[in-house]
Parts: C-alpha cells; structure tokens; sequence
C-alpha cells in the first residue's frame, strides 16, 4: 500500500520523521517573526541572530548559509569545495548516492564513489580502493569524504571515528564533509555538544539539518574552516536558493536552539526508537538487523505480515530482498502508537499460525 492510498492520514505512523508536524513552538517563531518590514536576502535580525548561535555551537569561524532543503544543502555545500573533475566519496547508502535523483552528478558534474558498509559508516580502510590514480588526469581526483550523521541506518559514529577520517581525508589534501539531517538525534546518542563532533573533529563543511526533527523546513551549511565559502554566495543564487524571505528560516533554527528545544525533540524521538526495539526483541518472529542508536529501527519480517500492518501504520521497506522494514521515530511519536503497533503485529503472527 502506498502512502497516497493511506486514508488515515492523521495518523502517527513511522514511515518517515519527515511526515511529523511542526513542533509548536517553532510555529510560534515563525509567527513572532512575522511582524514589520525586515530586509529581504538574508539580511535581517533574525538571520543574524541564528547565525551568531551557531558560531556558539561551532565555533567563531563558522560561516552559515540558509537554504531550503537537505539536498540543496550537500549539494551546492559540496559545490563550494569540489571542481567537476574531482570525485566525493561516501558510502552505498548515503543521501549522495541513493536518495539526491543524480543531483550532485548534475549540479557539481563530480563523481560519487561509494563503499558497501553493514552499518551505514564507512572508514580509511573502506576508502582505500579508491584512492589511486592521484595527479593522473584519465581518472577523476578524490576530493570530499562525506558521512551521514546519524546514519541512514540508525547507527552513530563516535567522535574518535571522525577524526580519523578528518585525518586520513586532510593528510591527503582532502575536505570532510557530514551530512547532518539528523544531527540532533546524534549529539543525544554521544552526549556531546554539536562541535565535538563536527569541528573539533575535524569536519570541513556541515548540512545541519532542522527539518526531521521538529522544523517546517530549512537546512543551514556550515562551513567549519576559514575560507571555504568564499564563493558560496553565488553558489547559493544559482542554485536558487537564495531565499528572499529568509526570516522564516531563520527564525525556526531561533527558535529550535531556544532551551535546547533540538535536544528535547531528538531525546524523545531516540526514546521512542529505543522503547519500540525494546518490544520488538520479545518477538521471535522479528529480528533486529542495526544497533538502535537514534531514532531508526530496521528490521526483517514476512512481507506479508508487513502489509497487513501498513494497513493501520505505514512505513517503507529498506532492502525488499531480505524483508528488511526502516521505522523510524519522531518528536511526537507517543508510547502508545508502539503499543498499538506491536498489539497488531503480535495479533497477526497469531492469525498466520492459526
């Protein structure tokens, strides 16, 4: 069953934390903004003020540019440090190379590289198999290693795994780059502030992502190092991004940063996750293929019994040649939604016995 033929469309399902409202105060940030005249473009209060608070959570030297969408942010932010001839390496099952429909291929005209990982986290030694042909003009030239953090399995890497990868990628005049969409869920898993693993760990250039976690849209680049974003500016227009009301972007990463809303948002969407894993190891029938580390559970069961729940809660398959399922959790994922969902899970393994 597709989401569109879903008719219980108010329903919290776990098909995707992108599917989740915004969080009420975020709307009350927008509303708050929303008063007078400000200069269109970016050049506003509160565009400034949000700027400043991720110097705060960064470092003085971060550079902040809004834009709409997390493709739009690990695109044109991979734009800025790329020339066509050089390539990105990530892994198989990043946003790069499975979920941006060719976008960096088109808008950078470089070549993305991928390395098969069983957790979603790659390392130097997974890289290694493409690091030849250097200064060899018929092969394209390494340029970027970009990770996903949290992972597009749920899985988290720990600050001592990205900085050796800022090692291996910088003694070899390389940049690092994270895809952070669901950034928040893992500063939560590691307990750390947002520049242990990022800056301090010797990341280049950030999509920090607001969207799957409590935002109505909107994702910031960050660019770590002094100049690395000389030239963004224009990058931005072209790839029409320039917002002309940037307030209302702005504005929402205000308010996310207000009381540590991103943390409270994220802590419960990894409880949920966690709470849901904790009902689904009591059942023999599914198994648990990833540590549940933020707010992802992946799973293999019968394909029928996995339709029939979708009837009442929809999600997406993750690998349909193992009956592998994702669920995902969010801000408003309540513990009675999970027990709702393993009540009917238990009761159709029953009637598939019987």
């Amino acid at each position: 069953m597709s989401p569109s033929s879903n008719t219980n469309i108010e329903k919290r399902g776990f098909a995707s934390d992108n599917n989740a409202g915004i969080h009420p105060d975020i709307l009350k940030e927008i509303i708050a903004s929303n008063t007078g005249h400000v200069t269109g473009y970016g050049s506003d209060v509160y565009t400034e003020q949000a700027s400043k608070i991720f110097k705060e959570h960064l470092g003085n030297s971060t550079e902040c540019y809004f834009v709409f969408t997390g493709t739009a942010a690990n695109v044109l932010g991979l734009s800025e440090i790329t020339s066509p001839w050089n390539s990105v390496i990530t892994a198989s099952t990043a946003h790069l190379e499975g979920d941006e429909c060719g976008a960096p291929e088109k808008f950078i005209g470089c070549k993305i590289l991928v390395v098969d990982t069983p957790d979603g986290k790659i390392n130097p030694g997974h890289i290694e198999k493409h690091m030849h042909g250097i200064d060899f003009e018929h092969h394209s030239q390494p340029k970027v290693i970009s990770i996903t953090q949290s992972t597009e399995m749920g899985t988290v890497y720990t600050v001592e795994e990205i900085k050796s990868l800022g090692l291996y990628a910088h003694a070899r005049g390389m940049l690092l780059h994270m895809d952070g969409a669901r950034i928040a869920n893992a500063a939560v898993s590691l307990n750390l502030p947002f520049k242990a693993f990022t800056t301090d760990a010797g990341v280049d250039v950030l999509s920090f992502g607001g969207t799957k976690n409590g935002m109505m849209y909107g994702e910031s680049i960050c660019f770590l190092k002094p100049g690395l974003s000389s030239d963004f500016k224009y990058i931005r227009k072209q790839g029409m991004q320039l917002a002309s009301k940037m307030r209302f972007i702005s504005a929402q990463y205000i308010g996310y940063f207000r009381n540590d809303l991103w943390k409270t948002c994220a802590s419960h969407a990894n409880e949920m996750a966690r709470i849901l894993g904790d009902y689904l190891a009591e059942i023999p029938q599914v198994k648990i293929t990833q540590k549940i580390q933020s707010n992802g559970v992946f799973v293999i069961m019968s394909d029928d019994i996995a339709e029939k729940i979708k009837e009442h809660y929809f999600f997406y398959p993750w690998d349909e040649k193992r009956s592998e399922y994702r669920l995902m959790t969010s801000w408003d994922t309540q513990k009675e939604d999970i027990e709702e969902f393993i009540e009917i899970l238990k009761k159709e393994l029953k009637n598939r016995i019987i």
